[in-house]
């Protein structure tokens, strides 16, 4: 995390998210990497309407919280229409996808922390 707008004080890690730069990892996502450590990561991803995502799974237990939009989210033969305040957790190793209703703004927490998006 070198180099990145932060603080590291006995176990007390700070982002400022004006400082943390954003990606584009595919069209219609913007991602922003805030506070992590080796246990666990808090990342922004924002989407653009029409957005999907690829069906993939990794290791990493994942929990969803949207905080404003309306994403459409597929896991085990089952879709939930999420809304800003709706949040679920999905345990590592579950294939799931999901796809942006309307623009959509949602912080996902990964444990363990994702070394690909570090």
């Amino acid at each position: 995390m070198a180099g990145r707008n932060q603080m590291n004080d006995n176990g007390i890690i700070y982002i400022a998210s004006k400082g943390t730069p954003t990606k584009t990892p595919e069209p219609g996502m913007v991602r922003q990497v805030l506070a992590y450590n080796p246990h666990l990561m808090l990342v922004r991803h924002t989407f653009e309407k029409g957005w999907k995502g690829a069906r993939h799974s990794h290791p990493h237990h994942q929990m969803v919280y949207v905080v404003r939009g309306h994403i459409r989210f597929q896991a085990q033969g089952k879709s939930w229409e999420m809304r800003a305040g709706d949040s679920l957790v999905v345990d590592g190793g579950i294939e799931h996808e999901a796809s942006a209703v309307e623009p959509s703004e949602v912080l996902d927490v990964f444990t363990p922390y994702r070394q690909d998006y570090a």
